[in-house]
């Protein structure tokens, strides 16, 4: 069996472990967001675009995407377009020239920025590159439902004709830091030669309050529009775990 780092082997299992995600839906909600508060939109800018499954998506749509990933094995097997771009950069750290209608960041990336200084450069970087008036649209771990529902350990497990994967995560709390360390154990199998690879990851995920995504986004100069269930369109509570957020650019 071998044991390898963090990330050297992610993009292989990533589009396969989360196949099952409506990635179809979240496009369409993210749609109908865009066209609510932003009707003549027309370029997106999305940060942490992994392996651009929801740029293929939104460009089927009629939108002009440009994908920001630091990870350069996701974005090899993202796909390419005329209206699809890429940029291997850090969101924190991200510079282009062009300006956007929308900057958004799905599958809960912001929840990634585990420090107040992280939050605050994500926030900084949509503002600077938006038009006047620009979304920022995203997605976070909601803090009354995680601390409410408390998350636990699970096991997953997906396959195809080439491998099979079988991913455990193990969370762990850290309350006073509005933080859950989510340990995954993923074991993959070559099915061809059914040789298995052990990898170990550590996921720290922020939960927010609304009034602390408030409070990061006036600073940037933002005022928030929307938070809801991105697939329902509910309004936030205990249960949503996952509340997606559409801030403006003043």
């Amino acid at each position: 069996m071998n044991t390898l780092q963090p990330f050297d082997a992610y993009s292989r299992y990533y589009d396969l472990l989360y196949r099952d995600k409506d990635y179809a839906a979240e496009a369409d909600s993210v749609t109908k967001l865009l066209q609510r508060f932003a009707p003549q939109g027309q370029t997106l800018l999305e940060f942490g675009c992994g392996t651009g499954k929801h740029a293929q998506l939104l460009s089927e749509r009629g939108y002009a995407i440009t994908g920001v990933e630091r990870s350069a094995t996701m974005l090899a097997k993202a796909p390419v377009s005329e209206r699809i771009h890429y940029v291997e950069a850090d969101i924190r750290h991200v510079q282009l020239t062009q300006r956007f209608d929308a900057v958004m960041s799905l599958f809960h990336v912001v929840s990634y920025m585990t420090s107040n200084a992280d939050v605050q450069a994500v926030f900084a970087r949509a503002a600077e590159h938006l038009n006047p008036n620009g979304l920022f649209v995203f997605d976070v771990w909601y803090a009354p439902a995680v601390l409410k529902q408390r998350p636990d350990t699970r096991v997953k497990r997906m396959q195809d004709a080439q491998i099979a994967v079988t991913r455990i995560a193990e969370p762990v709390m850290h309350p006073n830091e509005n933080r859950v360390d989510v340990n995954y154990t993923v074991f993959v199998q070559d099915l061809s030669n059914a040789q298995f690879t052990r990898l170990n990851e550590n996921h720290p995920m922020r939960y927010f309050s609304l009034p602390e995504l408030d409070l990061f986004a006036a600073n940037a100069g933002f005022s928030r529009l929307y938070a809801g269930d991105l697939l329902n369109d509910t309004a936030p509570s205990e249960d949503t775990w996952g509340v997606c957020c559409v801030f403006q650019k003043g």
